[in-house]
């Protein structure tokens, strides 16, 4: 990585007209000549984009900010992408905006802040975002977040193209915001500096009550956002695909293999993973969230694969597939693989409008029941097991969640909205029941413990019912076991 100048540290300061830019502490070039600060502000190219159009989502962000809106008559609404995050002394994490803000303007860089501010018909929007780096001071080429250093931005004329908003500077707002006068609400958590700004004019509650609204608008996707969530399975297929035809190098190195497999079809793809996959092979997969992925990879064992790809929108995926590593389930395995795919396909068929939300939870959760009282793992009558959930030793989780921006969307929710909601057309949903034997649980015979089975599809409701966004990816016990053997070859 390039010596970057920094501007962390206040040692080595170089004098501009405006703020100094600040350098490394221990950087090799001690200052800046005058003849070599004069060089650098000229001979550059015009580069202002001229043909710029708005992104995909223009109409769809619009009509998210008109709800907004029609909600909070005559107050001030800021809602922040928030700011670069420090990984490692002078390096940061890669950004992703906030996903209140990132729906609202399809915008995704760093230290945007979206205002609606009140007027006699409504609100009007501007996106504040850092301009261009400045020329004449020498930002753009020593400052570390300088654009030589982490690349262009685009102008505020651009963006203005690009989001159908107008756009200011950013580094101006929070003196505008001290100085507002009137009801606001910013969300919390993404920039404290605007938070200080409005410290003496928010209240928590009312803050709360715009990160609910954000949340609950989330809950049915609109015709875009069914597209991109399709975009996200589909490349999460082709992810899955990759995975079963180097089982064979995974078993030779390790689960992290498996993992790289799936972040390069990701990268490629879309933006990233939605969230850190679970590559967990052989007792790993009895660990819910098992993102260490650094286990072995063994013959004979299972695969539990949860991952999903992350379009450039922020839409992910979330599957999972339980696998044979060699290819085929032996009989144990298949007994329990098989049992949660009937308690998903009973989940995924009461997914419907008008339903409950939870109906899907309790279908599944039922048949994983009747199966552990079958099996003799616990004593029935089946009403009995689900009534005190005693099936919850060996189920653990919920059976699915909103899907979305977030992977666990809409979580802010009010609860009568969500959890205790009724479903209806465009909501999308995950279906994920399973079955875990800890390695340790001496409550099963011997031969169950360390092995775990979860599947998941990523459903959306319909008029008529449902639609699985995820079935191009085989489910049954069989017909995994045939596509595992057509992709190997």
């Amino acid at each position: 990585m390039s010596d970057a100048l920094n501007p962390e540290t206040p040692e080595e300061l170089v004098e501009t007209e405006e703020e100094p830019i600040k350098q490394r502490k221990n950087g090799l070039y001690p200052g800046v000549s005058d003849e070599l600060a004069e060089n650098m502000k000229s001979g550059w190219a015009d580069t202002e984009l001229y043909d710029l159009r708005p992104v995909p989502q223009a109409a769809e962000t619009a009509a998210r900010r008109a709800a907004l809106s029609a909600r909070f008559p005559g107050e001030r609404l800021v809602v922040p992408a928030g700011n670069l995050k420090t990984r490692s002394n002078d390096t940061e994490y890669a950004f992703r905006a906030s996903v209140e803000y990132a729906y609202l303007t399809g915008n995704q860089t760093e230290d945007g802040v979206l205002v609606l501010e009140p007027t006699a018909e409504g609100h009007e929007a501007t996106i504040y975002l850092l301009p261009r780096s400045n020329r004449e001071n020498g930002e753009f080429w020593l400052d570390g977040q300088g654009e030589l250093w982490v690349g262009r931005r685009h102008s505020l004329t651009e963006a203005e193209k690009l989001y159908g908003i107008p756009a200011s500077d950013v580094r101006e707002l929070a003196d505008a915001l001290r100085e507002g006068t009137g009801p606001v609400r910013v969300v919390r958590g993404y920039d404290a500096g605007i938070e200080a700004a409005l410290a003496d004019k928010v209240t928590a509650e009312r803050d709360e009550e715009l990160r609910v609204f954000l949340s609950e608008a989330r809950l049915v996707k609109d015709a875009f956002e069914v597209g991109e969530l399709q975009k996200a399975v589909d490349s999460t297929v082709r992810g899955f695909e990759d995975v079963v035809k180097v089982l064979d190098k995974a078993e030779a190195t390790s689960e992290r293999y498996i993992e790289g497999t799936f972040f390069l079809r990701a990268r490629v793809e879309g933006n990233d993973i939605g969230y850190g996959s679970i590559c967990a092979a052989g007792p790993h997969a009895t660990t819910l969230h098992w993102v260490r992925n650094d286990g072995a990879v063994r013959s004979g064992e299972l695969l539990l694969l949860d991952a999903g790809v992350e379009t450039h929108t922020y839409y992910t995926a979330d599957i999972t597939r339980t696998l044979p590593i060699n290819g085929r389930f032996d009989e144990l395995q298949k007994k329990i693989y098989d049992a949660v795919y009937e308690a998903q396909e009973a989940g995924i068929a009461a997914v419907r409008p008008g339903g409950k939300f939870r109906d899907f939870h309790d279908a599944s959760q039922r048949v994983l029941a009747e199966k552990l009282v079958e099996w003799g793992l616990v004593e029935g009558p089946v009403e009995r097991v689900v009534e005190l959930g005693l099936q919850r030793r060996w189920t653990l989780h919920g059976t699915g969640h909103m899907l979305g921006m977030d992977v666990h969307d809409c979580a802010a929710a009010r609860r009568e909205s969500y959890a205790d909601g009724t479903l209806e057309p465009g909501m999308c949903l995950t279906v994920e029941p399973g079955l875990y034997f800890q390695a340790d649980d001496l409550t099963v015979p011997e031969e169950y413990r360390g092995i775990g089975v979860r599947i998941e599809d990523d459903i959306l409701v319909t008029e008529d019912g449902n639609r699985n966004l995820s079935a191009a990816l085989p489910r049954r016990s069989d017909e995994v076991e045939a596509w595992m053997a057509a992709l190997k070859g």
